[in-house]
């Protein structure tokens, strides 16, 4: 093994910011990273063993015990529990002859709980050694143990028909759907591949792309709404020996699959986007960081980006330009919410925690290896194709004047039809909802966790950057749903969970957020908890990242839309409660010494 150890450092010519990529390949091969492991490549990196454990230890994906030949990870996001997860779970835990968390004694099968998987709309969901296996039921369940417990392989136990689109392909074989309900000017087809890169750049200067794309008023699809042309302006600026673009497919916020879907029907303008932008700014490399989650899809696009090179829209002298060498590699994830955040993804990308940088200097100046850069989200770099072909007037057009353009949606939840919807920016909630198929309509969660809640009395609002931002996840909750319990103690756990652990108002104020929420859904709050929750949500907003500042929107925008839910929950017979109960508190220890415990109470 120690061998085989220097054999995968010297493929990546002992490079440490390719660390991530080494531990992928040590883990696939040894199946856990352990000390003596690490010990190895700090003997051969320039890095401590301490550098390297805290990279080990951060991501949800590595481990440093022994895995189990098949390790399945049952995907935990709202939908999947609004789906069936929990029978699910169940099945599988009695099929497999452990608990959650836990490996079979000959180490066969391993079961473990994982965040949003990106599969929100065919719930519930596992991946099982990379492969995605949707709307698993009981019965499925039982199908998979026991073919895996008589040999049969993860193909063998793909249902007899692949996902739709490209999901088919031999390269990808894999059973997951794009479920394309609605095309818009972004995902119609209209577009031979590679104009731009075969028919404008050669005829135009890096400068006027930026215009190009200046004029169009598009701004980044990931969430943030940054100007994109803004954005790339500051990269060309800046000085620096290389520039590099970067692709943000880490897609992480729950209820959000429409990157997905894109990186499977559409890498072609994806890729050719991150060219385009190369050009633009000046930059020589492009990097992808493509979270794990979405490893069945690697050996696809490096397969797109293998053709690119041989066609000549990658490589040196891209299309005849002269000087205009670019290329891109895909840098696979780990499993970490908060690499989403632009800072944190270069920081995993350089093989470290991926933990939030503070601001200034931004990425345009000081990015990837301390170098410019520019980060952009995959439906960004998608667009950007279409605009620079059909020019900024026709995207402008798109939309309204607030928010120009169309935007790529991904609905779950209770509806009829969930799935991708292109939509043009300015439709109303209401119509969303009419769109998707959804009746009986409670609530819907626009942008994820971190974005907001919102009831009926809102309906009537417009998705815009003015009015309701969105990344692009929207999950409808029926009348029959339990916000609370169901909802907002889900995201609140993933919070915690996910939170990087920098600062300490994201390490701890979210526990004790959930706990304030836990102590009123079990029938013990007062009114002064509510007041204490909007109030100490306020602390978060000197997080560093917008995980640690967006982490009590849960339970801050379900108070303000449906406060009601948390009145009707509280003990009105008393004023003010702790919560502390010394009676239990004392119960453990009186256990351990043998002793009864003895209270004394006022008359």
């Amino acid at each position: 093994m120690k061998d085989r150890i220097f054999e995968i450092i010297s493929k990546y010519n002992g490079d440490s910011y390719r660390l991530m990529d080494i531990l992928h390949d040590i883990q696939a091969v040894a199946g856990y990273i352990d000390h003596a492991t690490i010990a190895l490549l700090a003997d051969k990196l320039p890095l401590s063993a301490a550098q390297i454990e805290e990279t080990v230890s951060f991501y949800h994906f590595y481990s440093d015990k022994p895995l189990a030949k098949f390790n399945i990870y049952l995907n935990d996001s709202v939908t999947a529990n609004m789906n069936g997860r929990k029978e699910v779970l169940a099945a599988f835990e009695a099929a497999c002859g452990i608990k959650q968390g836990q490996v079979t004694s000959d180490g066969t099968l391993g079961l473990f709980p994982t965040s949003c998987i990106g599969m929100n709309d065919q719930e519930p969901a596992a991946i099982i050694n990379d492969k995605v296996f949707t709307r698993l039921t009981p019965f499925r369940v039982k199908q998979i143990v026991n073919g895996l417990k008589h040999g049969l392989s993860l193909d063998d136990l793909v249902v007899e028909e692949c996902g739709d689109g490209k999901n088919a392909l031999p390269e990808i074989n894999s059973m997951v759907c794009n479920n394309i309900r609605r095309k818009g000017a972004l995902l119609n087809h209209d577009y031979k591949l590679f104009s731009v890169i075969n028919d404008i750049l050669p005829n135009t200067s890096s400068d006027e792309i930026i215009d190009i794309v200046s004029e169009s008023n598009i701004r980044g699809r990931g969430g943030a709404g940054f100007p994109t042309g803004l954005k790339w302006k500051f990269g060309s600026r800046a000085k620096g020996e290389h520039r590099y673009i970067i692709c943000n497919a880490d897609e992480g916020e729950p209820g959000t699959f429409k990157d997905r879907v894109l990186l499977t029907e559409y890498p072609e303008m994806v890729f050719e986007g991150m060219v385009t932008a190369g050009y633009a700014v000046g930059a020589d490399m492009g990097l992808l960081y493509l979270r794990y989650e979405y490893k069945y899809l690697l050996s696809y696009l490096n397969g797109v980006l293998e053709s690119m090179r041989k066609n000549n829209y990658l490589g040196k002298n891209i299309s005849g330009i002269e000087d205009f060498d670019f290329d891109i590699r895909i840098q696979l994830g780990a499993g970490a919410y908060i690499c989403g955040e632009e800072s944190a993804l270069i920081e995993s990308l350089e093989g470290k925690r991926g933990e939030p940088r503070d601001k200034p200097p931004f990425p345009v100046e000081k990015g990837y290896m301390n170098l410019p850069t520019v980060v952009n989200n995959v439906e960004t770099l998608a667009t950007v194709v279409k605009i620079i072909k059909n020019g900024a007037d026709w995207f402008n057009k798109l939309g309204n004047k607030d928010s120009v353009g169309t935007k790529v949606l991904s609905i779950s939840g209770d509806c009829r039809f969930p799935g991708i919807y292109e939509v043009e920016w300015g439709l109303k909630i209401g119509d969303v909802l009419d769109m998707c198929g959804a009746d009986n309509v409670q609530a819907i969660q626009v942008g994820g966790p971190s974005g907001a809640l919102i009831g009926e009395k809102d309906f009537h609002r417009e998705l815009s950057y003015s009015d309701l931002p969105t990344g692009g996840s929207m999950i409808v909750f029926n009348k029959n749903r339990n916000l609370l319990t169901e909802v907002v103690l889900n995201f609140m756990n993933f919070f915690i969970e996910e939170s990087c652990g920098t600062c300490s108002t994201c390490r701890n104020m979210p526990y004790v957020l959930r706990e304030k929420l836990l102590k009123v859904i079990n029938g013990r709050g007062v009114k002064q908890d509510i007041e204490d929750m909007t109030s100490w949500a306020r602390l978060l907003n000197v997080s560093r990242c917008g995980l640690g500042q967006t982490a009590a929107n849960p339970i801050v925008s379900s108070i303000k839309n449906f406060r009601p839910l948390y009145e009707a929950l509280l003990n009105h017979e008393v004023e003010y409660d702790s919560g502390f109960n010394l009676e239990t508190s004392v119960l453990e220890s009186c256990k351990v010494v043998g002793r009864q415990p003895i209270f004394h109470h006022n008359a």
